[in-house]
């Protein structure tokens, strides 16, 4: 059966609570976030690419051939599938990869399925700080140096830690361990490049996405060994450990959109988010609202735009479509099977969600800025009529990028 267990796989027993949840609630209905009382945590087993490694349902044969594009792809003549397309999108993954492939033989993942290697561990020698406010902008300061576009910092809330890891290798799950007394997570922004991205879906596109992964794994163990380098503890993370977009809004970096993406002010949903968990005395900081939850509720574009039906049109419920989906929170949710299989026949993945999304542009235009307002007001669906009457979200050749015609823009 598909939804079997692979062979060997250990009693799935759930982690004990180690923190009351109840005391989450003022700061998820300040986020907007509802949590349900029939919430449970999500086993990390049950993520779309996880799944691609045991479950027949998801392991087919295009899956394999997806995986192995990003070493030797099957290019195609279509423009944005072509050799040079792919040899740059799986150039833009190197470093990426060269992380996450070190511990390859252990069945270890570093950055996907488990957090990333720390280098040097905390210096016995703990920097005292005198105040908690001055550490913060500090940090702050540090991860912009990096080169983080965005950065906010959360409460440490186990609800959104994965209940296990899952090993590519052995097909196992094992404990997620963290060090103890974690108070905060510093969520950490990434921005893809704008023109690039107005070309989805191609494997020129995806560039952005290796890109965006190679920077932010670079930016975040940088950002983790300062803070050990001071004494204290910090563990690197991107999409591994816990799920990203609720301690993303709790630390106010953007809204939940109906693509099932956080939207950013600065760069609407066209972000990579990484995290770095730590028990640096830090102030936490609060989620943003500009409007994104009623202008989605307004807007179709994705829905409409989607070639497999994934993304829902109707309101916001309480289950998902399968067991890639998290229950127990009420929210837009992505059929994320169809989502995968799409990549796998695409041969690459496919964002056409982010490149029709009327908050994918380019916000260093006063008239983008002015778009943005519209959209957070009464007025909104003026803001969409203009969005789709000016042909903003349509998709552009691969060869205009190629040809040298876009000024980068973030």
């Amino acid at each position: 059966m598909s939804d079997s267990k692979p062979a060997g796989w250990p009693a799935n027993i759930r982690p004990e609570k180690t923190q009351d949840w109840d005391a989450f609630k003022e700061s998820d209905t300040e986020a907007g976030i509802q949590v349900n009382d029939d919430f449970e945590r999500f086993e990390q087993r049950n993520d779309m690419f996880c799944r691609s490694q045991w479950d027949e349902k998801i392991a087919t044969k295009a899956a394999m051939e997806f995986w192995r594009g990003h070493r030797k792809p099957n290019f195609r003549k279509g423009d944005g599938f072509r050799q040079r397309d792919f040899a740059l999108r799986n150039a833009s993954w190197v470093m990426a990869s060269s992380i996450m492939e070190r511990g390859f033989s252990e069945g270890i993942r570093e950055g996907f399925t488990d957090d990333i290697k720390q280098f040097h561990p905390p210096d016995s020698n703990k920097v005292k700080i005198e105040s908690v406010e001055d550490m913060t902008r500090e940090i702050k300061q540090v991860a912009k140096y990096f080169g983080a576009d965005l950065v906010g910092i959360t409460e440490y809330d186990e609800r959104w830690v994965y209940t296990s890891k899952f090993n590519v290798r052995t097909k196992e799950e094992s404990p997620v361990v963290l060090p103890e007394g974690l108070t905060s997570v510093i969520m950490v922004g990434h921005a893809m490049e704008y023109d690039i991205i107005k070309s989805m879906p191609s494997a020129l596109a995806s560039t952005a996405v290796g890109k965006g992964y190679s920077t932010e794994a670079a930016i975040v163990m940088h950002i983790a060994q300062y803070i050990r380098n001071l004494g204290y503890e910090a563990v690197g993370s991107m999409n591994d450990t816990s799920l990203t977009i609720p301690q993303a809004i709790k630390a106010g970096l953007g809204e939940y959109g109906r693509h099932n993406m956080l939207i950013t002010r600065d760069f609407g949903p066209r972000v990579r988010i990484s995290k770095i968990f730590t028990d640096m005395p830090l102030y936490h900081d609060k989620p943003i609202k500009f409007g994104v939850t009623e202008f989605c509720e307004e807007c179709r574009r994705c829905y409409e735009a989607c070639p497999v039906d994934a993304i829902t049109g109707g309101p916001p419920t309480n289950s998902g479509h399968n067991k890639s989906n998290v229950d127990g929170v009420e929210k837009w949710t992505t059929n994320c099977e169809k989502c995968f299989g799409y990549w796998t026949a695409l041969r690459t993945d496919c964002a056409i969600c982010m490149r029709v999304c009327p908050y994918n542009k380019n916000f260093s235009k006063w008239y983008m800025r002015a778009a943005r307002w519209l959209a957070g007001t009464a007025l909104r669906k003026l803001m969409l009529w203009l969005d789709i009457r000016l042909g903003y979200g349509e998709r552009d050749t691969p060869q205009k990028w190629w040809s040298g015609d876009y000024q980068k823009l973030k």
